[in-house]
């Protein structure tokens, strides 16, 4: 082997650091193993993450799985230099997402990509996901950190987060049995999770406001950490519920496209969701943003989720019930309508009322 040359170019100079990589690794295993469950060591450093679904009490399962990021959120993040919590927004927008077909989620990776490795910066993020983990009951067991400097400006990053679950043979969701007299739930959301956010950030630059202004509908908090607040986690809540009773029928995440686009994902043909806007209590962010942009109500509808980040239908006579257990789990229920009969080629979701923004 002949020997290098002296002035030879370094992985380093053409701007990838495997000595930070390496040192962020190091530094963020303790989150990662405080996200153990059983199925999973959650250890990482190996090829590939391994689960034992027998060990996780499981006899005869359906593997569930989703992927998503948070889109432009994380420029909010970026530019404000807070990345604690950004973390906890991409583990929520796929265990939701699997908790809505009945699943449990059993474990997480995450993919973290930027232009140049800030080793506490990707601590901080990581440090997010091992949190949202924890809360939504799943084990981090492996992700990858990719430094691409010349695809990404200098400190910007994105992030995709891939999740599976599963639910036993016989218990997914939604049920074929959604019919007409069936009661619509609403779970609040903590504001706009991590959807509509490149119309929010157009919204911010039109109110000419920093990052670090007070924020105009939230006392006591900067612009940015308002907006920043976390996708809520509705994992355990509804696990628990869906274990203790058996009148729900469907959920549905309601994510990018509102009502509109989310609600039909989960109705069969002849059936629409009829929606009483006027008993949703959207937080006042949605509001805000509505009179400072100049939004429509019916754009707001399609692009944000306007207090409600997850919707429930149940039978009818179990409404009540389902309600109180799900605030005993500590969600705020609020009833929003009724499923009804369709016509062919009309709307799958139908609105009455305002909404109070």
């Amino acid at each position: 082997m002949t020997e290098p040359k002296t002035d030879g170019l370094t992985y380093a100079q053409a701007g990838v650091d495997i000595d930070a990589g390496n040192a962020m690794v190091e530094a963020i295993k303790p989150m990662v193993k405080a996200t153990r469950r059983p199925g999973a060591d959650a250890e990482i450093g190996g090829f590939g993450g391994l689960f034992d679904l027998k060990a996780a009490g499981f006899t005869d399962p359906i593997l569930v799985a989703a992927n998503d990021g948070v889109g432009t959120k994380v420029k909010i993040a970026i530019e404000t230099g807070l990345h604690d919590t950004i973390g906890i927004d991409l583990v929520a927008m796929c265990v939701n997402d699997l908790v809505v077909q009945g699943a449990e989620p059993l474990f997480f990776l995450d993919y973290y990509a930027t232009g140049k490795l800030d080793p506490a910066a990707g601590a901080a993020i990581v440090k997010g996901i091992a949190q949202g983990c924890r809360e939504s009951g799943c084990a981090l067991i492996g992700g990858e950190t990719a430094e691409m400097p010349g695809l990404y400006a200098a400190g910007d990053y994105d992030l995709a987060g891939f999740a599976v679950g599963a639910a036993e043979r016989g218990t997914l969701l939604p049920r074929s049995d959604v019919e007409a007299g069936d009661v619509i739930l609403g779970l609040a959301s903590s504001g706009p999770h991590s959807n509509g956010y490149s119309l929010i950030r157009r919204i911010v630059a039109k109110a000419g406001l920093a990052w670090d202004a007070p924020a105009p509908f939230e006392a006591g908090r900067t612009l940015g950490q308002a907006l920043l607040t976390p996708t809520r986690l509705y994992v355990k809540p509804l696990l628990a519920v869906l274990k203790r009773t058996s009148g729900i029928k469907a959920l549905a995440h309601i994510t990018g496209g509102g009502f509109p686009d989310n609600i039909p994902r989960v109705l069969p043909e002849g059936v629409a969701a009829v929606l009483d806007l006027a008993a949703i209590r959207p937080p006042p962010v949605f509001g805000w943003l509505a009179a400072t942009g100049g939004v429509a109500a019916t754009e707001m509808l399609r692009t944000f989720n306007c207090g409600i980040g997850m919707v429930i239908v149940v039978e009818a006579g179990k409404a009540d019930a389902i309600a109180d257990a799900l605030a005993q789990e500590g969600e705020s229920v609020m009833r929003i309508g009724a499923i009804a009969g369709r016509e062919p080629g009309s709307d799958a979701v139908v609105y009455r009322g305002e909404l109070a923004l």
